[in-house]
């Protein structure tokens, strides 16, 4: 049996959920424990998980965990779903000021064989929405998503009802300017935060065809406003590809004139 322990962890991302074939549907969950070292958490299928379980962003949770011994990325600990406890929310108040304490100690940069670390934009260029090939789940996927409720109709395990997950018809990706030592850098990432997923499904529920405009206005011009970050990972399989597991963005705080 893996050597397992007891760890307080600061929820920073939830991605999209994806169907999975072993738990139905996953998101991938990160955060940062007390000692100020960078987790990610799996399998979670979150929208599965009893209400007590549940979590939000910017939150603490009590979970018992396991360096897992089938993805070797640092960061990577299994986590026994049952276990996990929420804690307390960290607020926005003052400006963020508890939550930029926190964000001071993520790392920024993948050092160290680092598969997730803190990006600063130099500056956004564009959002790039590109409609799915498929935008409906295939059979397959369909069967993933639905054996939880055929098992717990089937065992009669739980009367919790989940309404089977939409997918979302586009990618999302932004076109960003880096700053770096050798100079100005332009990179492109998707975005795989489950919020940009759930205020793309507010937009077309209050706006309908016209979605877009609205959800334009909040990730390219309110979001460059703020003093936003990245908190991007890669992906177990494909250790060259880079997400945006988590969209950052605390206002900017305004120096002080010396005149």
């Amino acid at each position: 049996m893996p050597v397992s322990l007891t760890e307080d962890i600061l929820i920073l991302a939830k991605t999209y959920p994806i169907p999975s074939a072993k738990y139905a549907e996953t998101s991938c969950v990160a955060g940062i424990n007390a000692k100020g070292e960078m987790r990610r958490l799996y399998p979670i299928p979150f929208r599965l998980m009893d209400d007590e379980h549940q979590f939000k962003k910017w939150q603490w949770v009590n979970a018992r965990v396991f360096k897992s011994n089938t993805d070797h990325r640092p960061e990577s600990y299994k986590v026994y779903v049952d276990t996990v406890q929420q804690g307390d929310a960290i607020s926005t108040a003052q400006d963020w000021l508890l939550r930029r304490d926190w964000i001071t100690r993520i790392p920024t940069s993948s050092q160290d064989q680092r598969s997730m670390y803190l990006v600063k934009p130099y500056r956004i260029d564009s959002l790039q929405i590109t409609p799915e090939s498929k935008p409906d789940w295939d059979d397959d996927e369909i069967e993933k998503l639905m054996q939880w409720q055929n098992q717990t109709e089937l065992f009669q395990e739980s009367q919790k009802t989940i309404r089977l997950l939409r997918k979302l018809p586009y990618e999302f990706h932004y076109h960003y300017t880096l700053e770096t030592p050798d100079g100005l850098v332009q990179q492109r990432h998707k975005i795989a935060d489950w919020e940009a997923g759930a205020f793309y499904w507010n937009c077309v529920k209050t706006y309908g065809s016209k979605w877009e405009k609205p959800f334009r206005q909040k990730l390219e011009e309110e979001f460059s406003s703020k003093d936003l970050m990245f908190l991007i990972g890669n992906l177990h399989r494909f250790q060259h590809r880079w997400i945006i597991g988590s969209l950052i963005y605390p206002p900017k705080i305004m120096q002080p004139s010396l005149f």
